[in-house]
C-alpha cells in the first residue's frame, strides 16, 4: 500500500511539474509512458495534449511569423484534425489571417493604384474597428486627392492645352499639404494668367498697330526675360514705325524727297528692313529728281540731259520712255534747226543776188558771202567764156585767194584741171585728205594747208556756166554740202539770167549798129522807112520791157511758192511736233492711270475698313495713300488740261450760268477744308450780280476752284472769301474794254502775300517762293497757270494785288456775254466725250444686284483686283479675263453674264477690235459695255463710243461712280 501511495505521489508530481512547464509555455516536458496503470493512462493523455498543443503552438507561431514578422500573407495554421478548443482555437486563427490577409491585401491594392495615378480605386472589404477607421480614413484621402488631382489637372489642361487663362482650382475639405498645394498651383495659375494675358494685351496691340502699350506684369526668371524683350522690342517697333512713317510722309504727302529713317540701337531683321525702306526712299528719290531735272530742262528748252539714273519696272519704262522722247525731240530739233539755216541762208543770199544786172558784181557777193557760211578759208568763181582755144573757165572772183595780182587772171580750160574736169562732167567734185603744199591759205600771221577741197560746176539746162572752187582746213559738213548743192543750182538760174540778158544786150546792140550802118548807106530808104523804123525800134523797146516784167513776175511767183512751201513745211514740222507731244502725254497719262487705279480703289477701300479689321492709324495711312494718288491724279489732270490749251484744242461752250449755283459749288467744296484748318470763310454776290452771265460754268468753276485752293493753301489764320460783284468801269482791265458789262470774281485771303516783284511770275508753273516759303507751302503747280490761259478762253482775265504778310486778292474779270450761247439740243461736242446712251429699262424698279454677274476685261492683274473686289462688296458676281479673246469666249460660255467691263490698251485683241467683236455676237450684241480705261485724251471717248462702248470711265475710277454706272445700265438703283 505504501510502494503504491509513493507511485502515485511521484506521477502526480511529474504532472504537476509537466502542467507547470506548460503553463510557463514550455511544451518540452513528457510523462513516461511505460508505468502501467492510471499513470500511465495520464501520462499518455497528458503526452498526446502536450504534442497537440505543441503543433497548434507552432502553427499558430509560423502563420503569426509569416504574417507578421515577414509579411507573407494568405498563410493558413495546418493541424491534423482536432476538436474541440483547439479546433475553434485553429479555425480563429486562420479566420484571423484570412481577414488581415484580405483587408491588407485590399489596402495594398488601394495603395499602389495611388501610386501609378489610379484614383478610381478604393478599400471595399468587410473591417471592423481600428482596420475600419483606417479604411474610411484612405478611402477619404484617395477621395480628396482625387478631387485635386481632377482640379490640378483640370486647371493644367486649361492653360496648357486649351489655352484658357483665370482657371482656379477648387478642393473643398482639404487642409495641410493639401491646401498649400491646391493655394500654389492657384497663385501659380494667377501669376501665368496675368503674365500670358498682358503679353497678349501687349502683342495683340502691336498686332492692331499700337505701339504704345507694354508690358508692365510683375515677373521673374526666363518670365522676366520675355517681358523685358518684347518690351525691347515693341520700343524699337515703334521707333522703327515713327521713322518709317515720317518717311512716308514726306515723300508721298509732302514730297518731300531724300529723307532717311534713322533708328538706333536695331540689328537683324529690323536693320535690314530699315536700310531697306532708306534703300527704296533713296532710290525714289535719285529716280524722281533725275526725271524731274530732265523734264525741267527740256522744259526750258534744253535737249542735251537724260535720265541716267539706274530704275527697273515701271519707272525705268518710263525713264526709257523720257529718254526717247527727248532723243526724238533733239533729233528734230536738230533737223529743224538744219533746215530753218539752210533756208534762211539760201533765203539770203539768194536775196542779195536778185537784182543785180552785173556778173562780177554777183561774183563778189557770192565770195563775200558763201565762203564763211561754210567755213570755207579760200574760194574761186569761174565764169564759162569763149577763148582762143575753145570754151574757158575765167575767174572772175576770189576769197581768201593768195596770188600776186600781177601773175593776172587764172584762165582753166573745160575739161583741164579739177576744175575744168568738174565742168565738164556737169558733177561736184569733193577731194579730201590734200597732200601737203597742194594750196596755202595764207593770212596775216601764217599760213596753212587745205584739207579739203570741192568743186561745184554751174550748169543750167546741160550748159556750162561757170563754176565754184572752194577749200577749208577742216571737211565740209553735209549740211554746208547741201547748202552748196542747192546754192549753185539757184545761182546757175541767176547766172543763166545775167547771161542771158547781156546776150540780149549785146545782140540789141549789134543790132542798133547794123541798122545805123545801113541807114548811113541807104539814107533815101531811111527817109522812107523811118517811120517804120521808129515803130520797130518802140515794139522792141516795149518787147524788152515785156521781157524784163515776165521775167519778174516769174521770178516773184518763185520766191512766193518757195515761202509757201517753206511755210507748208513749217506747219507740218509744227504739227509734228505737237503729235510727238500729245503722244507722250496721251502715254504717260496711260502709264500712271493704269497703276493709280488700283491703288486708290484699294486705298479707299482700305479707308472705308468695311470690315472693322483696320486700326484708326492704319486707316489714316490709307487714307494718307488715297489722297497722295488723288493729288498725283489732279496733278496729271493739270498737265493735260494746260497741253490742251498750248495746243488750242480746249474748247470752251458757253452758256446761262447761275451764280448761286456756282457759289453754293464754291461753299460746299471748300468750307470743311476751312474749317478744318479755322479759317473763316465765306461766299458772297452783289444784288443781281451775273443775272445775264453766258460763260463756261466748267470751265468757270475750275478757276474759281483753283484760285480758292491757293488761298487756303498760303493761309495759315485768318480768312478767305469769294465775293461777286460787277466791275467798274475804271477798274476793267485794258484788254476787256467794249467787251459790255465786267464782272469781278474776287478771292482774297489774309494769307503770306506775294513780293512785288513776283507778281507776274506766280502764274508760270511749278512756281516757288523762296526756300522759306517752298518748305512751308510748297509750289503753286499748274493752277495759276491754266487759271490765267482758261480765262483768256471765257474771254476774260486775272489779275492779283498782294502785300507781303498780309494777304493777296485775285480777281477774275469776265464779260457777261463773251459769246453766243449754245442753244441747248444744238449737237455741240463737249470735250469729254459723247453723251451715253441711256438703257431702256434705267427707270425700272430697283432691283437685287446679287444674282447679276459682270465680266471684267483687263490685262493689268492690279486692276482686275481692285475692280473685282469693288463689284464683289456690291454683291455682284464677277468673271475675269486678261485679254479680248478670252472675255469674248467668257462671254460665250456665260450667257448669265448682264454687263461687260472692257479696257481699251490690251495685248492681243485691243477692247476696240473686242467691242465690235461682241457687238456681232448673236445673243450678245445688246449687252451693256463700259469701257475702264486710261486713255483720257480729247478723242478717246468718242472713238470708243463708235466701237459700240455704252459708257465710258477714265482711270483711277472712283469706286461710287463705277458703282452707280454699273446700277444705271443694270436698270438698278439703290445707294
Amino acid at each position: 500500500m505504501g510502494v503504491h501511495m509513493d507511485e502515485t505521489d511521484r506521477t502526480l508530481e511529474q504532472l504537476l511539474a509537466g502542467l507547470t512547464a506548460v503553463r510557463d509555455g514550455n511544451l518540452d516536458t513528457r510523462l513516461p509512458e511505460d508505468v502501467g496503470g492510471l499513470p500511465g493512462k495520464i501520462a499518455v493523455v497528458y503526452n498526446g495534449m502536450v504534442a497537440q498543443l505543441s503543433l497548434v503552438t507552432t502553427e499558430v507561431t509560423r502563420v503569426a511569423e509569416e504574417v507578421g514578422r515577414q509579411g507573407l500573407l494568405g498563410g493558413q495554421a495546418r493541424v491534423p484534425p482536432v476538436g474541440g478548443v483547439w479546433r475553434e482555437l485553429t479555425a480563429g486563427v486562420n479566420s484571423m489571417a484570412d481577414n488581415l490577409t484580405s483587408q491588407v491585401r485590399n489596402i495594398s491594392q488601394v495603395a499602389t493604384a495611388v501610386a501609378r495615378g489610379d484614383l478610381t480605386q478604393k478599400i471595399r472589404v468587410d473591417a471592423r474597428g481600428e482596420i475600419l477607421e483606417l479604411m474610411e480614413t484612405i478611402n477619404t484621402m484617395v477621395e480628396r486627392l482625387s478631387s485635386f488631382a481632377e482640379e490640378v489637372t483640370r486647371v493644367a489642361r486649361e492653360v496648357g492645352t486649351e489655352g484658357k487663362l483665370g482657371g482656379q482650382a477648387t478642393v473643398h475639405g482639404v487642409s495641410g499639404t493639401w491646401k498649400d498645394l491646391t493655394d500654389n498651383v492657384n497663385s501659380m495659375a494667377d501669376n501665368l494668367t496675368n503674365q500670358v494675358r498682358n503679353i497678349a494685351q501687349v502683342t495683340t496691340a502691336v498686332a492692331r498697330g499700337d505701339l504704345t502699350r507694354k508690358i508692365d506684369v510683375d515677373a521673374r526668371g526666363e518670365i522676366l526675360a520675355l517681358k523685358t524683350t518684347i518690351n525691347t522690342m515693341v520700343d524699337q517697333l515703334g521707333s522703327f514705325a515713327a521713322e518709317v512713317t515720317r518717311v512716308a510722309r514726306e515723300v508721298g504727302s509732302e514730297g518731300r524727297l531724300g529723307g532717311q529713317a534713322e533708328v538706333a540701337d536695331v540689328s537683324g531683321t529690323w536693320r535690314r528692313l530699315t536700310e531697306n525702306v532708306n534703300e527704296l526712299a533713296g532710290n525714289l528719290t535719285r529716280q524722281v529728281r533725275a526725271i524731274a531735272e530732265v523734264t525741267s530742262a527740256v522744259a526750258r528748252g534744253d535737249l542735251t540731259r537724260t535720265v541716267a539714273v539706274e530704275a527697273p519696272g515701271e519707272v525705268g519704262e518710263l525713264k526709257d520712255n523720257i529718254n526717247a522722247m527727248v532723243e526724238s525731240l533733239r533729233a528734230t530739233t536738230r533737223a529743224n534747226e538744219e533746215k530753218d539755216w539752210l533756208k534762211t541762208s539760201l533765203a539770203r543770199v539768194s536775196g542779195g543776188i536778185q537784182g543785180r544786172r552785173s556778173l562780177p558784181t554777183v561774183a563778189e557777193l557770192v565770195m563775200r558771202e558763201v565762203p564763211p557760211l561754210v567755213r570755207a578759208q579760200y574760194g574761186c568763181f569761174f565764169l564759162a567764156q569763149e577763148g582762143t582755144d575753145g570754151p574757158e573757165l575765167v575767174a572772175i572772183a576770189s576769197y581768201g585767194l593768195p596770188d600776186d595780182p600781177a601773175d593776172g587772171v587764172r584762165r582753166v580750160r573745160v575739161g583741164q584741171s579739177l576744175v575744168g574736169q568738174a565742168a565738164a562732167d556737169g558733177r561736184t567734185l569733193v577731194v579730201e585728205d590734200l597732200p601737203a603744199g597742194y594750196a596755202r591759205i595764207a593770212s596775216g600771221t601764217g599760213a596753212a594747208d587745205p584739207s579739203t577741197l570741192i568743186v561745184l560746176p554751174i550748169v543750167v539746162e546741160g550748159q556750162v556756166l561757170g563754176a565754184l572752187e572752194l577749200a577749208a582746213v577742216s571737211p565740209f559738213a553735209p549740211l554746208h554740202r547741201d547748202f552748196l548743192e542747192q546754192f549753185t543750182e539757184l545761182l546757175g538760174a541767176n547766172v543763166g539770167a545775167l547771161v542771158a540778158n547781156a546776150r540780149t544786150d549785146e545782140l540789141l546792140g549789134r543790132s542798133q549798129q547794123l541798122t545805123a550802118e545801113l541807114s548811113a548807106r541807104s539814107q533815101e530808104l531811111q527817109a522812107r522807112q523811118r517811120e517804120l523804123q521808129d515803130s520797130n525800134a518802140e515794139l522792141k523797146e516795149k518787147a524788152a520791157l515785156l521781157a524784163d516784167r515776165n521775167r519778174d513776175i516769174e521770178r516773184k511767183n518763185l520766191q512766193i511758192e518757195q515761202a509757201r512751201q517753206e511755210l507748208e513745211e513749217r506747219a507740218r514740222q509744227l504739227a509734228q511736233a505737237s503729235l510727238y507731244k500729245s503722244e507722250f502725254l496721251a502715254n504717260m497719262s496711260h502709264e500712271l492711270r493704269t497703276p493709280l487705279n488700283s491703288l486708290l480703289i484699294l486705298a479707299q477701300l482700305l479707308a472705308q475698313n468695311g470690315e472693322g479689321n483696320l486700326t484708326d492709324k492704319q486707316v489714316d495711312y490709307a487714307t494718307v495713300i488715297h489722297s497722295a494718288g488723288s493729288d498725283l491724279l489732279q496733278l496729271i489732270n493739270d498737265i493735260l488740261d494746260l497741253s490742251k490749251v498750248e495746243a488750242g484744242r480746249m474748247d470752251v461752250h458757253r452758256e446761262p450760268v447761275s451764280i448761286q449755283r456756282v457759289l453754293d459749288y464754291a461753299d460746299a467744296t471748300f468750307r470743311p477744308v476751312a474749317d478744318e484748318r479755322n479759317l473763316e470763310f465765306s461766299v458772297s454776290a452783289a444784288p443781281r450780280a451775273g443775272a445775264g452771265l453766258v460763260t463756261d460754268e466748267s470751265r468757270l468753276r475750275q478757276v474759281l476752284r483753283n484760285l480758292l485752293a491757293n488761298a487756303l493753301k498760303f493761309t495759315e489764320e485768318g480768312s478767305v472769301s469769294l465775293r461777286v460783284e460787277p466791275a467798274a468801269g475804271a477798274e476793267v482791265p485794258a484788254e476787256l474794254g467794249g467787251a459790255g458789262p465786267v464782272l469781278a470774281f474776287r478771292v482774297a485771303d489774309t494769307g503770306i502775300g506775294i513780293p512785288t516783284d513776283r507778281l507776274e511770275s506766280v502764274f508760270g508753273a511749278f512756281q516757288q517762293g523762296h526756300s522759306g516759303t517752298a518748305r512751308a507751302y510748297g509750289g503753286t503747280g499748274l493752277g495759276l497757270s491754266i487759271s490765267r490761259e482758261v480765262a483768256r478762253l471765257l474771254g476774260g482775265t486775272i489779275t492779283v494785288e498782294s502785300r507781303v504778310g498780309e494777304g493777296s486778292r485775285f480777281t477774275l474779270y469776265l464779260p457777261e456775254r463773251a459769246g453766243r450761247a449754245e442753244k441747248p439740243g444744238s449737237g455741240a461736242a463737249r470735250t469729254d466725250g459723247a453723251a451715253r446712251t441711256a438703257p431702256a429699262d434705267s427707270g425700272s424698279r430697283p432691283q437685287d444686284l446679287a444674282d447679276r454677274t459682270v465680266l471684267v476685261v483687263d490685262d493689268d492683274s492690279r486692276n482686275v483686283y481692285a475692280l473685282t473686289e469693288t463689284l464683289k462688296s456690291a454683291g455682284l458676281q464677277v468673271l475675269t479675263a486678261d485679254n479680248g479673246t478670252d472675255g469674248i469666249r467668257l462671254l460665250a460660255d456665260h450667257p448669265e453674264v448682264d454687263l461687260v467691263i472692257m479696257d481699251l490698251m490690251m495685248a492681243g485683241l485691243d477692247g476696240y477690235a473686242a467691242t465690235r467683236a461682241i457687238r456681232g455676237m448673236a445673243g450678245h450684241a445688246h449687252v451693256p459695255v463700259v469701257v475702264v480705261t486710261a486713255k483720257a485724251m480729247p478723242d478717246d471717248r468718242s472713238e470708243a463710243m463708235a466701237a459700240g462702248a455704252s459708257d465710258y470711265l477714265t482711270k483711277p475710277v472712283d469706286p461710287d461712280l463705277l458703282l452707280t454706272t454699273v446700277r444705271t445700265w443694270l436698270g438698278t438703283a439703290g445707294s
